[in-house]
């Protein structure tokens, strides 16, 4: 056997072996589950913003049409594309109140503001029609859910940190 000989059946060995040795770890790499750090989550494509749950200064939680639209909460879409809120709910613990959107698209990082009274929806305003204030000024829990019924973001609150009478209790989400 010449040298030349020895040398492509090296080479043919040398590959055989790398084939036999990559399979696996590609075949691995394909599969493997993508594991995310926890200060790395993915960002949810709508979360909540600015949630406003008690009125400033005393007397101001008495259900007037302008004192229940200053009890609002803020919905923002992270995307860099619309998204339609058709049949997109917002409710609070136990689902005493649900909020139900109608025909409405979000835009891309657009948010919009759900107040708790009566107004004229537009794209960065919606009302709730409410005659009463919703949520609660000693703690309270909002759920946007999908179209589907699943949740898509939660906020929680106790008694509101930020809650003076010249600021009233509000949370960012």
């Amino acid at each position: 056997m010449s040298l030349a000989d020895n040398a492509v059946l090296d080479l043919e060995s040398s590959m055989r072996l790398a084939r036999v040795l990559l399979v696996p770890v590609c075949t691995a790499a394909l599969v493997a589950p993508v594991f995310v750090a926890p200060g790395e989550a993915a960002t949810p494509p709508l979360k909540f913003g600015k949630w406003f749950v008690d009125l400033p200064g005393r007397g101001a939680d008495k259900g007037t049409p302008a004192n229940l639209n200053k009890e609002y909460i803020v919905i923002t879409n992270t995307t860099k594309k619309a998204i339609s809120l058709k049949g997109y709910r917002v409710r609070d613990r136990g689902a005493k109140h649900t909020y139900t959107f109608g025909a409405f698209t979000l835009g891309a990082k657009k948010s919009v503001t759900l107040h708790t009274g009566s107004g004229k929806n537009n794209s960065a305003n919606v009302y709730w029609g409410q005659r009463y204030f919703v949520w609660n000024n000693n703690g309270d829990t909002a759920q946007l859910l999908n179209a589907k019924a699943k949740p898509v973001t939660t906020c929680t609150y106790t008694k509101p940190a930020r809650n003076t009478n010249t600021t009233g209790g509000w949370k960012n989400c």
